[in-house]
C-alpha cells in the first residue's frame, strides 16, 4: 500500500498492539489459573479430580455454544462498526445477549433437571464416589451457564470495538477470585468438589456483571440502551448464520478430542501421563495463536463491514506475519527449554522421553502448520464463508485425526506418537483446503450475504 492508503487504514499499528497484547495475556492468564487449578484439585482427592475432569469436558461441549454465539456476535458487531453503523451494531449487541441468556438458561435447567441421565450418557457406568463429585461439580457449575454466556457475549463484543483491555483486565479479577476462593474453600474451609466449583461460580457470575455494567456506558460505540428489548429476527438470524456452523464445528472438534484420549487410555499408563503432561506444555505453545485467532474477527470484520477487499488481503498478510513470528519465538523458547521443564512434573525417564517427544511433534511442527490451520480459516468466518471451514474440520476431524489415530496409534502398534502423528495429517489437510479457498477467492461471494 502506497503512503495515501495506509492513511486510510481501519486498524494502526498501535491500534493493533492494543487488541492483541490484552488477547495473549488473557490466553496465558487462562492457561496459567488452568494449571494452578489442577494442582489445588489434586489435593482433594482422585475420585474428585475425576468427576471434575469428567464434567469438565461436557461443559466444553456446552460452552462450545456459547463461543458460537459470541463468534456469531463479533463478526456481525465487527461488519457492522466497520461499516459505520453503530446503530445497527447495537442493536444487534441487544439481540446477542437476549438470544444466549435465554439458551444458556434452557441449557442450565436441561442439565439440573436431567444431570444423572447426562453423566450416565456420556460416561457410561463410573464408580459411586466419583459419580457423586461429578454430580455435585456438574450442578454447581451449570448454575454458571447463563454467566458465562452472557461473559463471553460481552467480550466479544468488547473485542469487536478493539477493547480487548477490558475484557483481560475482568479476567484478571476473576481468576484471582477463582484461585483465591479455590485456596480457601479446598485448604481452609475443606469443602471438597464444593471447593472447586463454588469459586468458579462465583468469579463467573463477578465478571458477567462486571462487563455486562459496563456495555450500559454509552462512551462506548456499542452500548445497550435501556428500551424495552424486542426480538429482531433479522438480526439473530445474521448471529445465527455465522454461530451455528461455529457451534457445530467446535462442538465435534471437542467431541473429537474426547474420542482420541480415548484411544490412548488403552495405551497404558506410561503413555496417558505422557499425553497429559504434553496436552498441558502444547496448549502453552498455542497462546499466541488463540489470541491471534480472536483478533482476526474483529480485523476482518471491521474490514467485511467497510467492503474493502484490499484492507482484507492486507490485513490477513499482516496478521498471518505476526502469528508465525511470534509462534515461532514463544515455541522456539519453549522447545529449547523443554528438558528442564519436563523435570519439574516428576515422571519416570520413559514417560519424560515420550512427552519430549510429543512435544517436539506438536509445537515444533506448530511453528509452521498452526497458524495456517486455525488462523486463517477464522479469515474465512469474518467474511461470512462459514460453511465451508465447518465441512472441511468435520471431514479432517473424524477421517485424519480419528481416523488415523486408529490406524497408526492401534493398528501399526504406534501408540500416542501415532495418535499425535495423525494430528499433524488433520493439520496438513486443512492446510490445503483452506489456502486453496482463499486464494481461490471463493469468500468475496460470501461477503455480501448477510448485508
Amino acid at each position: 500500500m502506497n503512503h495515501t492508503e495506509q492513511k486510510t487504514l481501519l486498524f494502526s499499528n498501535t491500534d493493533l498492539r492494543k487488541l492483541i497484547l490484552p488477547l495473549v495475556l488473557e490466553q496465558a492468564l487462562a492457561i496459567t489459573v488452568g494449571m494452578a487449578d489442577t494442582m489445588m484439585i489434586s489435593s482433594v482427592g482422585e475420585a474428585a479430580v475425576s468427576g471434575v475432569s469428567l464434567v469438565d469436558m461436557l461443559n466444553v461441549l456446552i460452552f462450545s455454544v456459547f463461543s458460537a454465539f459470541a463468534t456469531g456476535g463479533a463478526v456481525v458487531s465487527s461488519q457492522n462498526l466497520g461499516a459505520q453503523k453503530a446503530e445497527e451494531a447495537r442493536r444487534s449487541a441487544k439481540q446477542l445477549l437476549a438470544a444466549v441468556t435465554l439458551t444458556s438458561t434452557i441449557a442450565m435447567l436441561l442439565i439440573i433437571l436431567f444431570r444423572h441421565g447426562f453423566v450416565r450418557l456420556f460416561f457410561g457406568s463410573i464408580e459411586a464416589d466419583v459419580m457423586e463429585a461429578a454430580l455435585l461439580y456438574l450442578v454447581i457449575t451449570a448454575i454458571s451457564y447463563p454467566f458465562i454466556g452472557v461473559y463471553n457475549s460481552c467480550a466479544a463484543l468488547f473485542r469487536s470495538m478493539g477493547k480487548s483491555g477490558i475484557t483481560f483486565r475482568v479476567s484478571v479479577i476473576g481468576n484471582i477470585i477463582n484461585v483465591a476462593g479455590n485456596a480457601i474453600c479446598i485448604f481452609g474451609l475443606k469443602m471438597g468438589v464444593a471447593g472447586v466449583a463454588v469459586p468458579t461460580l462465583v468469579s463467573r457470575i463477578v465478571m458477567a456483571v462486571i462487563l455486562l455494567v459496563k456495555l450500559y456506558d454509552p462512551v462506548h460505540e456499542i452500548y445497550l440502551d435501556r428500551e424495552k428489548y424486542r426480538p429482531d429476527f433479522k438480526i439473530i438470524k445474521k448471529i445465527l448464520y455465522i454461530g451455528i456452523p461455529s457451534g457445530i464445528e467446535n462442538g465435534i472438534f471437542q467431541l473429537g478430542r474426547v474420542m482420541v484420549v480415548s484411544i490412548i487410555s488403552g495405551f497404558g499408563t506410561v503413555q496417558i501421563a505422557a499425553n497429559g503432561v504434553a496436552n498441558s506444555l502444547d496448549g502453552m505453545g498455542c497462546i499466541i495463536g488463540q489470541a491471534m485467532n480472536l483478533a482476526v474477527i474483529t480485523v476482518i470484520g471491521r474490514c467485511v463491514g467497510a467492503n474493502d477487499e484490499k484492507q482484507i488481503r492486507h490485513y490477513t498478510r499482516k496478521m498471518m506475519l505476526i502469528t508465525y513470528t511470534a509462534t515461532a519465538v514463544f515455541n522456539t523458547i519453549l522447545l529449547l527449554n523443554l528438558r528442564p521443564i519436563l523435570s519439574l512434573y516428576g515422571l519416570g525417564a520413559e514417560t519424560t522421553q515420550l512427552a519430549w517427544i510429543l512435544v517436539m511433534i506438536h509445537n515444533g511442527l506448530g511453528i509452521f502448520l498452526w497458524p495456517m490451520a486455525f488462523t486463517l480459516p477464522n479469515v474465512l468466518r469474518a467474511c461470512n464463508d462459514v460453511r465451508y471451514p465447518m465441512a472441511v474440520s468435520i471431514f479432517s476431524m473424524f477421517v485424519f485425526r480419528i481416523g488415523f489415530s486408529i490406524l497408526l496409534g492401534i493398528h501399526m502398534g504406534m501408540g500416542a506418537i501415532g495418535v499425535w502423528i495423525a494430528m499433524i495429517v488433520d493439520w496438513i489437510f486443512r492446510i490445503i483446503c483452506f489456502v486453496w479457498r482463499y486464494l481461490h477467492g471463493d469468500w468475496k461471494k460470501a461477503m455480501h450475504k448477510l448485508r
